[in-house]
């Protein structure tokens, strides 16, 4: 098995988040997460994943402080995992990412969850715009990226 490269110092926002996240579990666990789920229990069952494998992602959202280890609120040595402010951060990629889905892997009319706002029942949305408010598609943006010039060697 090849070693999976960090990339924590890369100068790509996107690279480093996703060495962030880790992988596909891992997304599933955050939204699960945002759905209510907070025992280990409850992330195996909707999952099925192997409980070695949820322990290590758990363990490892926990390092990277996307979710906390708390006590169980029903008491006793169990405890409860929850999204931390860095974690809640993350509402806007899962949003991305469910709308990116209904657009491009569900046929014309196939069922699948929604998202909606708890008060209103409204479905929620996600538009990208510019920071004075213009939608924007990714025809009209560009990354700036730093020049190797001004890349400096990080420590490893």
């Amino acid at each position: 098995m090849v070693k999976r490269r960090s990339l924590v110092s890369d100068y790509c926002p996107s690279a480093r988040a996703l060495d962030a996240i880790g992988d596909w579990w891992s997304l599933l666990i955050v939204r699960d997460a945002f759905d209510g789920m907070t025992r280990f229990g409850e992330f195996q069952k909707s999952l099925g994943i192997a409980r070695n494998i949820l322990s290590e992602r758990l363990r490892t959202l926990t390092a990277r402080g996307i979710l906390e280890a708390v006590p169980a609120a029903a008491g006793g040595a169990r405890q409860e995992y929850r999204l931390t402010a860095k974690g809640r951060d993350l509402f806007p990629v899962m949003v991305a990412l469910r709308q990116w889905g209904e657009q491009h892997l569900f046929g014309p009319g196939e069922r699948h969850s929604s998202l909606i706002e708890r008060d209103s029942g409204r479905k929620v949305t996600l538009t990208v715009q510019t920071d004075d408010g213009r939608p924007i598609d990714a025809d009209g943006a560009v990354i700036l990226k730093v020049p190797e010039s001004e890349k400096q060697r990080s420590p490893s």
